[in-house]
């Protein structure tokens, strides 16, 4: 695969862009690249030091970039509450919303602060309440919200009677589960803002396979050593055979989130063998997207779990 791939992004000046996940890996290229074409970033964080860290990086890479640290937890909707009354409070309209923060496979079941299974809560939950609290900043700025999804999504479905993976638990399953919940959501926020005249254009996209920190050492999960898949994917990485790298895994997104060309309810990947690398192409939805009732059944259970109300 090429080391680099160059994508043409439209003149953000004056656009606020929020990207979760921002302050390592595929975040933290993408915040740069907005940065770099004059949006006013938002960078919320859940570990200050990485966010200053990531600031810095930014700032160096693009002088006078305008950006924005805040705090924000995916796995507490107090967090997510707190940010949306900050942002609220602000007045200002926000342009791209970036879902792109996410936690994948502990070894062993873990649980948000509010009694979820960490990887629906985090990936799914957190930013379905992320978008309900900041939904009248995202009408108001006619905003593109991006939900991004994994490769993994393209397998697996919704445990509809057990969707907290209480009676037993697959790290891996659980992992598809949340991307597939999330990706509904994403498709269901497209056909209500059309139906209600929201002005909001949702968009998936996934970033195939690169060199993350998903798979690495994780403390913070209960993984203290690097995953052999990870170690496995960054040795193809490096020489360039088949898989991405951050910068290009980040494309897809980037294009969904910019492009004057996408539309709601697309799914934007890489192109190339196995949508694993390459650059950034529309494809054809997953078939566990597909069913618009699955849809609807999701949106309907997700705001019961976060607690949130769309109108």
């Amino acid at each position: 695969m090429p080391r680099t791939i160059d994508v043409s992004v439209p003149d953000l000046t004056g656009r606020r862009a929020l990207v979760t996940g921002g302050s390592d890996g595929m975040g933290l290229r993408l915040a740069e690249r907005l940065a770099r074409a004059g949006a006013d970033v938002l960078l919320p964080v859940r570990n200050r030091t990485k966010g200053d860290a990531a600031a810095t990086r930014i700032r160096a890479a693009v002088p006078g970039a305008r950006l924005t640290l805040l705090d924000l937890d995916l796995s507490s909707l107090a967090s997510v509450a707190a940010l949306g009354e900050t942002l609220r409070a602000t007045g200002e309209p926000i342009h791209v919303l970036v879902g792109n923060a996410g936690v994948m496979t502990p070894p062993e079941r873990q649980t948000t602060a509010d009694g979820f299974e960490l990887q629906l809560g985090t990936n799914h939950l957190g930013h379905v309440a992320l978008v309900a609290h900041l939904l009248p900043l995202l009408r108001d700025g006619g905003a593109r919200v991006v939900s991004q999804l994994s490769i993994a999504a393209a397998r697996g479905s919704i445990r509809w009677d057990d969707l907290q993976w209480t009676r037993d638990y697959d790290g891996m399953a659980a992992y598809r589960q949340s991307k597939i919940a999330y990706g509904l959501f994403g498709l269901e926020l497209a056909r209500r803002s059309e139906r209600h005249g929201w002005g909001i254009t949702s968009v998936l996209s996934h970033p195939g396979v690169a060199p993350t920190s998903l798979l690495a050492a994780r403390p913070e999960v209960g993984r203290a050593t690097d995953t052999p898949q990870v170690r496995v994917i960054r040795a193809l990485s490096v020489r360039g055979i088949l898989v991405g790298t951050p910068e290009t895994a980040m494309l897809p997104a980037l294009v969904a989130a910019t492009s004057p060309d996408v539309e709601a309810g697309q799914l934007w990947s890489p192109r190339g063998p196995g949508r694993v690398g390459g650059a950034p192409a529309l494809q054809p939805l997953f078939p566990s997207l597909r069913s618009e009732s699955d849809a609807a059944r999701m949106w309907d259970v997700s705001q019961e779990l976060a607690g949130v109300t769309f109108p």
